[in-house]
């Protein structure tokens, strides 16, 4: 089987040396194995997603010295493939529609039950506000949609597992219990208004329609990989090998962000910075 890993930044801002560590790091990995890495555009978000971003997102990596195949992925030209797995779920009656505002949801889960955190993988830990006693029947409507993590697990016959080749957070392992998630993760939304599908579901469709077999992220995703762990269970897709690494951080720890225009890989560009310089940068 051929080592395959992927990068996928979103179009909606300059690179970091963040960026530059996850991105040269996948890029490394295949490269030793004699495989391949791809690049995709995560611009299922098209309120923010930008063209010119795009083309920067181009010319950093490959002034970085990257390489990948074409063409180049777009999660906007693959919306059918989302809507196709959302209409498998809704068929097996683990989707819910949900008319909850960002608002509704704070309010709700502001005097959580007992045991119950405030803040999941997915953001606030969805209250259940509108999940039905049971799956709803008809067409599937084209409104917010979540997943019934309860019924999901249900269907289950094995417990979730993810083999972790890198950096687990403090006390997180690559096994989960239907408790846990439940409690801890909620029932994540796989479709938003004026989006066909969230960021969870589009980037398991994508690891598996790629073929990708080693998933190489931030450890600020590893909570995450539960969620997309599951979905793979759900649509009979192969869960790959997952290495998160650690987060490239400022000087006060503080980890880089879109908005760290000056530490970007375009201001490093312009100040003479070598692609040599900016692997010694983030210790690679």
């Amino acid at each position: 089987m051929t080592f395959r890993t992927r990068f996928a930044p979103s179009p909606t801002g300059p690179l970091h040396l963040g960026h530059a560590y996850s991105a040269i790091l996948a890029h490394d990995m295949a490269m030793a194995e004699g495989g391949v890495f791809h690049l995709r555009i995560d611009d299922i978000d098209q309120s923010r997603a930008r063209r010119e971003w795009e083309t920067q997102i181009y010319d950093d990596l490959h002034w970085l010295g990257l390489t990948w195949p074409d063409p180049v992925w777009r999660q906007s030209e693959r919306l059918e493939h989302y809507r196709s797995a959302l209409q498998a779920l809704w068929d097996h009656g683990l989707l819910f529609p949900c008319t909850c505002s960002r608002a509704d949801i704070r309010a709700a889960a502001a005097a959580p039950h007992e045991g119950a955190p405030l803040h999941g993988p997915d953001g606030i830990v969805y209250p259940g506000t509108c999940r039905p006693d049971t799956p709803p029947r008809g067409p599937m409507p084209d409104t917010a949609l979540r997943l019934d993590i309860a019924r999901a697990l249900a269907v289950l016959d094995t417990p979730l597992y993810f083999k972790e080749t890198g950096r687990c957070p403090d006390g997180l392992n690559g096994n989960t219990t239907p408790k846990d998630m439940i409690q801890r993760v909620g029932d994540v939304a796989l479709a938003r208004p004026g989006m066909s599908a969230s960021y969870h579901l589009s980037i398991v469709i994508d690891d598996a329609d790629q073929n990708i077999t080693h998933v190489i992220r931030g450890q600020d995703l590893f909570a995450a990989t539960q969620i997309h762990v599951l979905l793979q269970r759900l649509l009979g897709s192969p869960t790959p090998i997952y290495h998160h690494h650690h987060l490239i951080r400022d000087e006060a720890g503080k980890r880089l962000a879109k908005r760290d225009d000056a530490r970007s890989l375009a201001t490093y560009r312009d100040a003479g910075k070598t692609p040599s310089d900016i692997r010694a940068m983030v210790g690679l």
